[in-house]
């Protein structure tokens, strides 16, 4: 095992809280500072350790897939350029909403909700009064807490922030947070989906285990790794279809898989995977060493889920789309609506990016009302794209020219109210069947 390695072993061997420090590795551990350092920043990559203001390097658990909808609180550190004071511990929790304390104690009561976040100024009273009913508190103005407000928030693992912002800014900033989070809902990592526990084989074991280990956990495709975990390659039963059972299967690996990063997004590999019609994929670190495995059951499945979810914050396309009207037509669909404000350049015309955000939205919505699939563009062509003014009325046709099991491609024109040329498009998909 490798110095790096032992280095990383031993942190995720420390209890969550622990204090880390590049000298006292190096020291504990009798290696070089330089090793120390890399080491721990490869926990940072992995979530395992993390850096708190005034705190410092701490071993933190995991953290699991949350709801997107809720921050945790050291994202709303982050967020406001805060510093905890108090209650380090409990920085990973995740906060329902946030209350303003902008009222007195004997009418505040209505407002405590456990597991929330109490914004309050300096007023000693309301912080005391929210830690002792399970919420943290963010303290506004850059004020700080008394020692008594730190010793309970220490022992209830309830965080004490403070900022330099008003009350007003950092309601406004968390509101915003929780829109964007709301538009990344549907952003699903490798990570979330992988099987972190998967069945592997050696080099040297034989032909015979890859087939018990293919009836006993109905799969055909397996990772091969060294007796450090480090990816070798894959194999596959069709690869030893006529291949004897004692024979080992060295011979037969594929050492030049396709290997994902477990900060892949599903999307990606969704659609490599279709592509090259691969069934499973190994997850590796940046050592190859191997972290788990992700099929193409569980894409579908994770694709099935982004089509469930309610789509809550809006996205730029969402806030121009919905200016337009759209009707079906034969082949296609034709959209009609007005150039709004967040579309224009500023010299006062729509910019490029916008015009042909518009132009792959339409074709990408004309094929999802014919087919239930997620739709990845593969190339968009506009050879002809003419400057639009504000309030102009405008008019998109879609037309599909072809559409097979995996691939389509569709025909895009936008034209002015009076019929103007004033944009068109060549646009080539990859259809992900869900």
């Amino acid at each position: 095992m490798s110095k790096h390695e032992e280095i990383i072993n031993h942190i995720m061997s420390l209890k969550a809280g622990t204090k880390i420090s590049v000298r006292g590795i190096a020291s504990n551990l009798s290696v070089s500072e330089g090793t120390a350092y890399r080491a721990i920043k490869e926990c940072d990559n992995l979530g395992l350790v993390t850096t708190i203001p005034r705190v410092g390097t701490v071993r933190i658990k995991k953290v699991e897939k949350k709801n997107i909808e809720a921050l945790t609180y050291r994202e709303i550190v982050s967020i406001i350029e805060g510093s905890v004071i108090g209650g380090a511990n409990g920085i990973d929790k995740v906060l329902k909403k946030f209350v303003i304390g902008a009222m007195t104690t004997d009418v505040i009561g209505k407002y405590i909700d456990p597991g929330s976040l109490m914004i309050v100024g300096n007023r000693e009273d309301v912080q005391k009064l929210a830690i002792l009913n399970n919420m943290a508190v963010l303290i506004t103005g850059g004020f700080d807490c008394s020692n008594e407000i730190k010793r309970l928030a220490n022992e209830r693992c309830l965080p004490v922030i403070s900022s330099n912002y008003d009350t007003f800014t950092i309601a406004s900033i968390i509101n915003k947070a929780i829109s964007e989070n709301l538009i990344k809902k549907d952003i699903i990592l490798v990570e979330d989906i992988m099987e972190e526990a998967p069945k592997y084989l050696r080099s040297s074991d034989s032909v015979e285990k890859l087939r018990s280990y293919s009836k006993e956990f109905n799969m055909s495709v397996y990772s091969v790794v060294d007796k450090n975990k480090k990816l070798i390659g894959i194999i596959s039963v069709k690869d030893v279809v006529e291949v004897k059972g004692s024979e080992a299967i060295e011979k037969y690996i594929n050492r030049k898989p396709l290997t994902v990063n477990y900060k892949t997004t599903v999307a990606y590999i969704a659609h490599v995977m279709g592509w090259e019609k691969i069934s499973m994929c190994p997850v590796v670190d940046n050592n190859d060493k191997l972290l788990g495995t992700v099929t193409s059951v569980e894409v579908i499945k994770a694709l099935q889920y982004i089509l469930r979810q309610p789509q809550i914050g809006e996205k730029l396309e969402d806030l121009i789309l919905k200016n337009f009207d759209y009707s079906y037509v034969e082949d296609g669909m034709e959209f009609s609506g007005k150039i709004v404000t967040e579309m224009l350049e500023p010299i006062g015309t729509v910019s490029w990016n916008s015009l042909n955000m518009l132009l792959s939205t339409a074709g990408v919505m004309t094929l999802k009302q014919q087919n239930n699939t997620n739709i990845s563009i593969d190339s968009i062509s506009t050879y002809f794209l003419k400057p639009v003014q504000i309030d102009n009325i405008i008019n998109i046709h879609t037309r599909v020219l072809s559409i097979g099991r995996y691939f389509g491609k569709l025909e895009v024109d936008m034209v002015s109210d009076n019929g103007e040329s004033i944009a068109k498009s060549i646009l080539s998909v990859k259809l992900l069947k869900v």
